[in-house]
């Protein structure tokens, strides 16, 4: 091993010492893998006096379509959004670990909490009526033969409110979100996907952990 890889094994085993006590539901080894994992996706792992951010929204958006199946736009960019918790458009590393530990191995509160920050695409606190429709609208399968598919999206966006607006806003809440998955968990992913399903999960963590 060369005396510079010998160094950067060194630097890898110290930041995931670092995240792992700070990040829940990944152990040590698990956090230096997904280092590994994350310096590999950038293409040009730790070059010496090449300083990259992180991933982009085009590279973040092609593992989050090539390894876990999505494949509405607005809602992977929901889901870059929550991940890049500093706003500077790149997911960094520890960025990377924090936002898998929840996306991976979260627990129904983390989840609850994740999925709405995803479906609140203007960040303001709310899913608004108009977001929902968006969403709901990019979501749903048309019909050829409907004169006016928006009506269909309109009424579901009716009824969703009628199930989840609690305190009658016409918009939802963190609190009205919450009550209702708690009520219907089934309700979770109610704006579209933005959660890996089981076999997603296995077959990336087999990749990513596979030296563990």
């Amino acid at each position: 091993m060369s005396e510079m890889s010998a160094m950067n094994r060194k630097l890898i085993q110290n930041l995931a010492e670092t995240i792992s006590k700070q990040v829940k539901h990944f152990n040590k080894t698990e956090a230096e893998c997904l280092i590994w994992f994350f310096n590999g996706l950038l293409g040009d792992p730790t070059v010496p006096g090449r300083v990259v951010n992180g991933l982009d929204r085009g590279k973040f958006r092609n593992i989050l379509h090539n390894t876990f199946g999505m494949t509405d736009d607005m809602i992977m960019d929901g889901v870059f959004c929550v991940f890049d918790k500093d706003n500077d458009s790149f997911v960094n590393v520890k960025e990377w670990i924090e936002g898998l530990s929840v996306f991976l191995r979260g627990t129904l509160d983390e989840k609850i909490k994740y999925c709405f920050d995803v479906y609140d695409l203007n960040s303001d606190g709310y899913i608004s009526r108009e977001e929902m429709f968006q969403m709901l609208k990019n979501s749903l399968i048309r019909e050829p033969t409907e004169e006016d598919p928006d009506e269909g999206v309109k009424d579901l966006v009716e009824i969703t409110l009628k199930k989840m607006d609690h305190d009658h806003d016409s918009r939802l809440s963190y609190a009205d979100f919450e009550k209702a998955v708690r009520e219907e968990n089934l309700l979770l992913e109610a704006f579209g996907p933005c959660l890996p399903d089981a076999k997603s999960i296995l077959v990336f963590e087999q990749h990513a952990f596979r030296s563990t």
